[in-house]
């Protein structure tokens, strides 16, 4: 059956009697009835508990469907990312969502079972370093590791995480340090937001590559680093196809920053002038905090010890092993800074598109 024959069976309007909200619900098995206008507008929803308290409250099933609606309905409008469908289900406990375009229309409906299907599962583990002391968001490190400091109303590693998830990745090694306990306590083995969450605790502070010489076993297949404060909608599944059908021992992923110098920037040959650009842009692709390694890059980190992760690629570089950049147009912010989780949380609907 088509989501528009779908829709047809669990769509009703306010004049219609409870007894087709009932028929409605029945087809969504046992879920919800949608209520739409005269132009399908979506103005209401219609449960089983609407019904049931509606009956108890001494009505009818000829009574109109105006009378028990929900008249402030969660939806999502055409084009929300899968992930925040997702993330609106878990967190609603719900197994559908209707969809409305911009005009509020109902165009659609969308079950878990659909957004299960439409994102392939990854095997690939996800090792995110969290052990960072956060210095410069003092006092606000203070009490919590700087990946739990909230951003958009959740922290963000818990962004991090559901960025991950909602592309098909749900293996998790997330290295701890510094206040890792709260990191913990707050995530467990990752079920609750469907996930597989292991932890690796640095005995001292190892470095962005230093810490992956603790990971309990060699990954078996190529696997992601980042750093837990970042924030971006980096597209991870075409990163991994770059990295594999590339053949590469190390992908790192850049990002363009543009440096804006105030004055005029003087040209010339000796002593003598030949030009004045005035207040020039000059363009960077910089470390965006994200990596791909292929298990082989394991051996070039040593034990116990400090050891970042520009360290390792350039080891790997003077060792003519396959290192590529990898461009991200995405938006991306490293929130290191005061400055940039002011802006992460003025910008945090970037990455985290509102849901009505």
């Amino acid at each position: 059956m088509t989501h528009s024959e779908i829709l047809g069976q669990v769509t009703c309007t306010t004049d219609d009697a409870i007894r087709v909200a009932i028929e409605c619900i029945e087809a969504s098995n046992g879920e919800i009835c949608l209520v739409v206008d005269e132009r399908r507008r979506l103005v209401g929803t219609v449960t089983d508990g609407d019904v049931r308290r509606a009956l108890l409250g001494g009505r009818s099933l000829e009574n109109k469907v105006s009378e028990v609606m929900n008249t402030n309905p969660r939806f999502c409008t055409k084009g929300t990312p899968t992930i925040e469908l997702q993330k609106l289900m878990r967190e609603q406990d719900v197994q559908q969502i209707p969809i409305t375009d911009a005009d509020g229309v109902l165009v659609d409906i969308v079950f878990d079972q659909d957004l299960i299907d439409m994102v392939p599962r990854q095997t690939n583990q996800v090792v995110i370093m969290a052990g960072g002391l956060g210095t410069r968001l003092r006092p606000l490190t203070e009490s919590v590791p700087k990946p739990m400091i909230e951003v958009g109303g959740q922290p963000i590693l818990k962004t991090v995480l559901e960025n991950f998830i909602g592309q098909g990745f749900h293996n998790f090694s997330i290295c701890l340090n510094y206040l890792g306990n709260i990191i913990v306590d707050y995530f467990g083995d990752g079920s609750a937001i469907g996930a597989n969450i292991t932890y690796v605790r640095e005995p001292k502070r190892l470095g962005t590559a230093g810490a992956l010489s603790l990971l309990p076993e060699r990954p078996a297949e190529p696997f992601f680093v980042i750093n837990g404060d970042i924030l971006t909608n980096t597209n991870f599944a075409k990163m991994r196809k770059y990295h594999i059908s590339h053949g590469l021992r190390g992908t790192m992923a850049v990002n363009n920053y543009t440096m804006s110098v105030p004055y005029g920037v003087i040209e010339s040959d000796g002593e003598r002038m030949t030009g004045i650009r005035e207040k020039p842009k000059y363009n960077y692709l910089v470390n965006a905090g994200i990596y791909m390694l292929s298990p082989e890059a394991l051996d070039y980190i040593p034990e116990d010890e400090f050891f970042d992760m520009p360290s390792l690629f350039m080891m790997m570089i003077k060792d003519n092993v396959a290192t590529n950049a990898f461009p991200i147009h995405e938006y991306w912010i490293d929130v290191g800074q005061p400055d940039d989780l002011t802006r992460a949380r003025q910008e945090i609907s970037r990455i985290v598109p509102a849901v009505k």
